[in-house]
C-alpha cells in the first residue's frame, strides 16, 4: 500500500476518473495500475473518497463565503490560499463534468 500521492499522480488519478467511469468493470484496479507507484485499488478508492469529501467541504465553504461576501463585494481568496483556490476550481470542474457523479453538492 502506498499512501502518499505526488502532484502528478493525483492529476493523473483525476484524469483517469473520467476515462474509467463508474460503470467501468474493475475501475479501481485499472486506475491503480495506470497511476502506478505501487498504488492499490484500495489506495485509489481512499483517494476518491478523500476527493469527494474535499469537494463537499469546498461546496459548503463556498456557500458560506457567498453569504458572507455577497453584499460587501469582498473577495473570498487571499494571497496565502492561492493553491487551495486552484484546487477548489479543479475539484469544481471535476464535479461539474460528472466525474464525481457519486458526490452530490449540498
Amino acid at each position: 500500500m502506498s499512501s502518499s500521492w505526488t502532484y502528478n499522480q493525483n492529476k493523473l488519478f483525476e484524469d483517469l476518473l473520467a476515462v474509467y467511469d463508474k460503470d467501468t468493470p474493475d475501475r479501481w484496479q485499472k486506475i491503480a495500475q495506470a497511476v502506478g507507484g505501487g498504488k492499490t485499488a484500495e489506495d485509489v478508492k481512499r483517494q476518491y473518497y478523500k476527493l469527494e469529501k474535499d469537494l463537499k467541504d469546498i461546496d459548503s465553504e463556498g456557500s458560506r463565503q457567498v453569504s458572507n461576501h455577497s453584499s460587501s463585494g469582498g473577495s473570498s481568496s487571499s494571497g496565502n490560499s492561492r493553491g487551495k483556490t486552484n484546487d477548489d476550481k479543479r475539484y469544481k470542474a471535476l464535479f461539474n463534468s460528472g466525474v464525481l457523479s457519486g458526490c452530490v453538492a449540498q
